[in-house]
């Protein structure tokens, strides 16, 4: 070795935290990613630098004393089982996924390596956990919200919109989410004199003739869940809810940012920072078993005045003063 290039790496060593240099000595570990985005949306590129960032701040660095393995698995059902298995093979310490699908594929891939999961509305009624406070198997996370959460998106709609008397629920029915949440919806729907139509989620196709179905009606709105697959098909639903000016309240941020008219519901990259806790943990030995499901700490109500003008919606002030975030 040159003088010049050890006196770098020497450098390089001395830069890293004390913690990374602990490390240094032992095996490389090795994380397991399973995402339910694709490799070139910008929401995944948001989340990977979050985890990347909370990774480094307690120590690990990929390609130092680490290796992350990536797949994205998109709303693709079949991808994401062959993903699992192929993470699985890999004999990672740990496994960090986002979404119901993902778990449901790796909780069927193995009951021994621990996951660490994001993005999942209810755990336990879904069967992830056995309870927030002690999941009992080889996965726990970071939950959404429980499925009576959805109650709320439809008394926002009322509120923002009160002469909507029907509104279309697009929903996953494959995983237990879908169902979940719909039926939250579907509960409260007859006190605020709102009928409920269910729509599907699977693919692009199936989205757009339902909604350009329901949009025929008089007096609709549409309410969007939160699931891989309007995650994957959200540019095509706010599309389809301008085209036929139905007003419409959307779970995260990245729906109103990119068009929709609000959205209300917990922060979808801060989890992946907070994931790298667990992460740690778990490579330093602690069991999944034993650290609870944690509930988002903050809930955001985001509203796009430009579409709410361009729909014919005058916002209420009540609903204005309570925004987090106004997109002018």
């Amino acid at each position: 070795m040159r003088r010049r290039e050890f006196i770098t790496m020497i450098g390089g060593v001395a830069a890293l935290p004390l913690a990374a240099r602990a490390q240094q000595s032992e095996r490389m570990r090795r994380i397991g990613v399973l995402l339910n985005v694709a490799a070139d949306d910008p929401e995944s590129s948001a989340r990977v630098t979050a985890f990347a960032q909370g990774l480094q701040e307690v120590g690990w660095i990929d390609g130092r004393n680490v290796r992350i393995d990536f797949r994205w698995g998109g709303a693709d059902v079949e991808r994401i089982r062959k993903y699992a298995a192929e993470l699985v093979a890999l004999a990672p310490d740990v496994i960090l996924c986002s979404g119901s699908p993902a778990v449901v594929a790796l909780e069927q891939a193995t009951s021994t390596v621990p996951i660490v999961f994001v993005q999942v509305p209810d755990p336990v009624s879904s069967g992830h956990v056995e309870s927030l406070a002690r999941p009992g198997g080889n996965a726990t996370g970071f939950a959404t919200f429980e499925y009576g959460f959805g109650g709320k998106w439809l008394e926002l709609l009322k509120e923002i919109s009160p002469h909507v008397t029907r509104a279309a629920v697009l929903r996953d029915v494959a995983v237990a989410a879908g169902s979940g949440q719909f039926g939250a919806i579907q509960s409260i729907a007859p006190s605020l004199g709102v009928e409920i139509n269910p729509v599907g989620v699977r693919d692009a196709s199936e989205i757009e003739r339902a909604v350009t179905a329901f949009a025929r009606g008089s007096n609709g709105g549409l309410i969007v869940t939160g699931s891989t697959g309007t995650l994957v098909h959200r540019d095509l639903i706010v599309t389809l809810a301008a085209r036929y000016k139905l007003p419409a309240v959307y779970p995260y941020r990245y729906f109103a940012s990119g068009g929709g008219l609000i959205s209300y519901g917990p922060n979808s990259v801060d989890p992946f920072r907070r994931s790298a806790d667990y992460v740690d943990r778990i490579l330093k030995g602690e069991k999944p078993a034993d650290l609870p499901v944690q509930a988002p700490t903050k809930y955001e109500l985001v509203i796009n005045l430009k579409t709410a003008k361009a729909l014919g919606l005058a916002m209420p002030p009540a609903v204005l003063a309570r925004a987090d975030e106004v997109i002018e």
